[in-house]
């Protein structure tokens, strides 16, 4: 079966060198290309291909990811294979929460430089398939791991939009005014939940030094705890409290 194939590819001599390899296997064909996903749903809302080949990182305000779940919007279990260089939690998170579970691949280029080796992938994806590289699910999980024992996963929205200006110096009246809120003791009530869930709600810790302690354990993106003699401890992998070297 012959596979009408878009790629979406920001590099244009990648691109025009991918589609004549892949068009010389016999088993696919490229009319289109375009390195953006705004591009490519333009395209598909017009024209539907078999299967898509997929950058992650793109020229236009959508990355690869969002792309494909704007396509999918359109095209319920559209077939793509993401082809990517890219190694960044951002992208990582994007697909976790993109809810793509079948008709998909997702590959390191360099682990798939050759056309015979991408043609499986599609034709695998077109027949429901799903495959992600190791080394991508790997990162996938540590993503995921992170995310779930990041200090802000113990906030709810609003306290990790305030504790995000906290980790940026900004004052109650800063932080108040840039979420509109007329009075700052709105702030500072917020910043006592902040601090009590966090640990460092002590009697003998007063509010700068929680609210200094707050901002190390937002910049960090994990949680720090204090000794009486001041001593800052963080978990390691296996979840062992040890001295926080920074």
């Amino acid at each position: 079966m012959m596979l009408n194939l878009l790629m979406v590819e920001d590099n244009e001599k990648l691109r025009v060198t991918l589609k004549g390899a892949l068009e010389a296997t016999g088993s696919v064909q490229v009319p289109y290309g375009c390195d953006s996903g705004e591009a490519a749903l333009a395209y598909c809302l017009e024209h539907r291909p078999d299967v898509v080949l997929m950058d992650v990182q793109l020229a236009g305000t959508m990355n690869g990811i969002e792309a494909a779940v704007a396509l999918r919007r359109e095209f319920p279990r559209l077939p793509i294979v993401f082809y990517s260089i890219q190694d960044d939690d951002a992208y990582y998170r994007d697909f976790r929460r993109s809810g793509i579970l079948s008709h998909y691949a997702y590959v390191r280029k360099s682990n798939y430089l050759l056309p015979q080796m991408i043609v499986p992938l599609l034709q695998d994806a077109v027949a429901g398939r799903s495959f992600i590289d190791p080394e991508i699910e790997s990162r996938v999980q540590e993503v995921r791991h992170k995310d779930e024992h990041s200090p802000m996963a113990l906030l709810e929205p609003n306290e990790q939009a305030v504790a995000r200006m906290l980790g940026r110096g900004m004052t109650n009246e800063q932080i108040a005014a840039k979420m509109g809120f007329r009075d700052k003791r709105t702030i500072s009530r917020t910043n006592g939940l902040i601090y009590l869930t966090w640990g460092l709600n002590d009697t003998a810790t007063d509010e700068k030094v929680a609210r200094t302690r707050a901002a190390l354990i937002v910049r960090e993106g994990r949680l720090i705890a204090w000794n009486d003699d001041g001593t800052a401890r963080v978990q390691d992998e296996r979840g062992k409290w040890v001295s926080w070297e920074s």
